[in-house]
């Protein structure tokens, strides 16, 4: 007669917390910075490989952009003379790079699952290292691009005041956008593909909702409020605002930075809530 096993013999013991509050332990991150940093690596190598200009996309790309939105917005539309004095293409550029950022970090994010499904059936570690590792290639194509606008502030001599060192904050405040919305998109992708075509447009659409081509001030009062729940929206006027030396809006930065956190308490509890069903539904 077969002896019954013990009743310690069928637990199944599943690794990581159960609980809500495990959602927001961030120290999984810390705690693996050596492979976010390798898959980080890894994902700014694949970007370059046989590219003939490398890492000069990075300045192409962005230069471009706002070379065409120049010619159609600037001069069509007579936004130059719209802008309060400043120079137009530093304050085009100034709004586009943060954008950018924005733009490419979270579009690279909501993707990041769906490329890495290999990884995920065969590897343990933290499945939003993924994710968090997909923004290294768009934040150093930020880096890299931020030296073109260096020089357009000298070209154009553009004055230095005080307000650049805010800069270190309002870039994380823009990160910190990137994070908790990157989060939401990556979870939402690998259990709706349709989400990775979905975010391309709302990055499109977002780009006219955000004030990076026009100043603030040609739009309505009463729809300010309204843009305001952009999380972009307070964080580009805050870097432009640093860049020109003009007024900043606090309380619009302040707002992108709620929103910001906002966005990242619904994507961490978002992401561990589907965390466990991954590597099924990939």
């Amino acid at each position: 007669m077969s002896q019954a096993l013990p009743a310690a013999a069928h637990r199944v013991t599943i690794a990581g917390s159960t609980s809500a509050w495990s959602a927001f332990d961030l120290r999984p991150l810390w705690q693996r910075r050596d492979l976010l940093r390798l898959l980080a690596l890894r994902d700014i190598r694949v970007r370059y490989k046989q590219a003939a200009l490398g890492a000069g996309w990075a300045i192409l790309q962005p230069v471009i952009t706002m070379v065409v939105l120049h010619l159609f917005f600037g001069r069509l539309l007579d936004l130059e003379d719209r802008v309060g004095g400043a120079p137009y293409p530093v304050f085009l550029f100034a709004g586009l790079l943060p954008w950018t950022l924005f733009a490419s970090s979270i579009i690279a994010s909501s993707n990041a699952l769906v490329a890495n499904s290999g990884i995920l059936k065969k590897a343990a570690f933290p499945r939003m290292l993924i994710p968090v590792s997909a923004m290294g290639a768009p934040l150093l194509d930020f880096a890299i691009a931020s030296v073109v606008l260096v020089g357009m502030m000298v070209v154009f001599q553009t004055p230095l005041t005080w307000q650049l060192l805010l800069l270190p904050a309002i870039g994380a405040t823009v990160l910190l956008a990137v994070f908790g919305v990157g989060l939401i998109l990556s979870a939402a992708t690998a259990a709706y593909r349709d989400v990775r075509h979905i975010a391309p447009f709302l990055v499109q659409v977002g780009l006219f909702l955000t004030p990076v081509i026009y100043p603030i001030s040609i739009v309505p009062e009463r729809f300010h409020t309204l843009l305001m729940l952009n999380p972009m929206h307070g964080a580009v006027l805050a870097f432009r605002g640093a860049i020109l030396g003009t007024p900043i809006d606090y309380t619009a930065w302040a707002c992108s930075v709620g929103i910001g956190l906002a966005a990242a308490v619904v994507g961490l509890w978002q992401f561990h809530r589907v965390e466990r069903r991954f590597a099924d539904v990939i």
